[in-house]
């Protein structure tokens, strides 16, 4: 464990892009030329505060004289975890000097968590020890008191006293300028396709696309397959109705049927590998890559096939890749269909599509029907209409903005829908769409607790997929599962 604070201390030093730990998440780039980054972060105060005013906790640090001082230490803690929330409520802007502060709060609060473990570690000890005979108690309180020493104490508590003193001032200059930030764009790349996710004002869509995959082309003659391109805003649906497409019934004439998640990391390697495991329903992982390549081009060789591949980049998908990757197409039959779902039109142009569906925005009409299907019979008791509408609008027309807003205010009261109404994050400006406040809502709306969770997985690369079990024990590993009472285990919390 202690490896482990060694390593978290130095990373945080030396401003790594990512740095997780139970007190300190900072999920922004490391600070550039100008200095300054959008405070997006969260000390998890509560652990500490859940684990200093833990009932038992407390009647054991009173036995050995120390409780005053965990007192003051959770006073503390929970002040200047109420500015944190605070500050990044308020997208306020970071400089050098605030950044350094978290920094020695990061280092702070795993010199606290030492102690606390120490204490709790012979608290459990002391349980063992009380059925052993008194004198063996005796000897053992004894001994604890070695382990606390009074000026370490003391000097967490000045630390600590100090570093919300700099914190106000910190705080107090910062909120003298303060600052809404473009958030950069939207990064979304879906692991699993949702297929019961509404389609609401996309049915005539997505038979026009059924209709393009399924026409007989001229360049048929003189190539076996040919491209099509679904081009969109983020947030507009591209994934859902591709997905919507693949199943209809009118693609049954394809085989093999291919759906991939490719998203900003186009990898030929990477994505030839994901479509043979797929095609051949064999992991592919251990061979070389030309044997990969060999077994795809048996698979799918003399055969109508369709394969999707869902949200790609012009960034990471340059020609040379593409025509290698096109060029196994070529075994197909004719009329097997590439179907590319992108948020570029140079995208479409570099795989040379036939045919390029822009797909557009919702009505305020058909957003609110997504949003209300959300919503479901979980609506406030003074549920007023026109007020939705008023919601909806802040959508712009995209149904994954609908659906996310109608998750925040299910069974939520009228109080809530104001407030989400009237929240400031909707000041962040997006030169592509209105998605990036709407899931920054989202996310702004979790419990504590679950924003550590959610926040934790943004360290798995795009597209990883991970079980259940293995997260959960990851989560416990990190500290972030809180066990309310001792009947409950920890892998029903997390399950939960």
């Amino acid at each position: 464990m202690m490896m482990m604070m060694m390593m978290k201390k130095s990373q945080l030093s030396k401003g790594q892009a990512v740095t997780f730990s139970h007190y300190y998440m900072n999920v922004s780039s490391p600070l550039t030329t100008d200095r300054k980054k959008t405070i997006k972060f969260e000390f998890n105060g509560k652990v500490l505060l859940e684990r200093l005013t833990s009932r038992d906790f407390l009647n054991y640090a009173r036995q050995k004289g120390v409780a005053k001082k965990l007192e003051k230490w959770s006073e503390t803690v929970s002040e200047i975890e109420q500015l944190l929330s605070d500050a990044e409520e308020k997208q306020l802007m970071i400089n050098e000097a605030m950044h350094q502060w978290l920094i020695e709060l990061t280092h702070l609060a795993y010199d606290v968590d030492d102690i606390l473990d120490k204490l709790s570690t012979q608290m459990l000890t002391g349980m063992d020890e009380t059925g052993a005979g008194s004198s063996k108690v005796r000897s053992f309180i004894q001994k604890v008191k070695l382990y606390f020493n009074n000026s370490e104490m003391e000097g967490i508590t000045h630390r600590l006293r100090k570093l919300s003193t700099k914190q106000k001032e910190l705080l107090k200059n910062v909120n003298s300028n303060i600052e809404t930030t473009s958030l950069p764009a939207l990064q979304r790349s879906p692991s699993s396709i949702v297929l019961n996710t509404p389609v609401a004002g996309r049915d005539g869509e997505i038979r026009k696309i059924v209709g393009l995959l399924s026409r007989d082309y001229e360049s048929s003659r003189t190539t076996s397959f040919h491209s099509v391109a679904i081009v969109g805003m983020p947030g507009v649906g591209k994934t859902t109705v591709a997905a919507h497409v693949f199943i209809a019934d009118a693609m049954e004439q394809f085989y093999p049927k291919v759906l991939v998640s490719v998203s900003h990391n186009f990898n030929l390697e990477t994505v030839t590998r994901a479509i043979c495991r797929k095609v051949t329903s064999q992991p592919s992982d251990q061979n070389d890559f030309s044997e990969v390549q060999d077994d795809f081009n048996r698979a799918i060789a003399g055969k109508r096939f369709l394969i999707v591949l869902d949200d790609v980049w012009s960034s990471t998908c340059d020609y040379e890749s593409w025509t290698t990757m096109q060029s196994h197409f070529r075994v197909g039959a004719p009329g097997s269909t590439i179907l590319v779902t992108t948020r570029e039109e140079k995208v479409a142009k570099l795989i040379g599509a036939t045919e390029v569906y822009n797909l557009k925005v919702l009505s305020d009409e058909e957003c609110l029907n997504i949003f209300m299907q959300h919503i479901n019979n979980h609506r406030p008791p003074n549920f007023d209409a026109v007020f939705a509408k008023k919601i909806v609008e802040k959508c712009n027309g995209l149904p994954l903005a609908a659906k996310t807003l109608g998750g925040i205010l299910r069974c939520e009261e009228v109080d809530r829908w104001n407030e989400v109404l009237d929240d400031k994050l909707w000041s962040i400006s997006n030169n592509e769409s209105n998605i990036l406040p709407v899931l920054k809502l989202s996310y702004h709306y979790l419990p504590s607790t679950l924003k550590r969770c959610f926040a934790y997985c943004s360290i798995f690369p795009n597209n990883y997929e991970f079980g259940k079990k293995q997260l959960i024990l990851l989560w416990m590993a990190e500290g972030f599962l809180q066990q309310p009472e001792r009947s409950n285990q920890m892998e029903d919390i997390g399950g939960n």
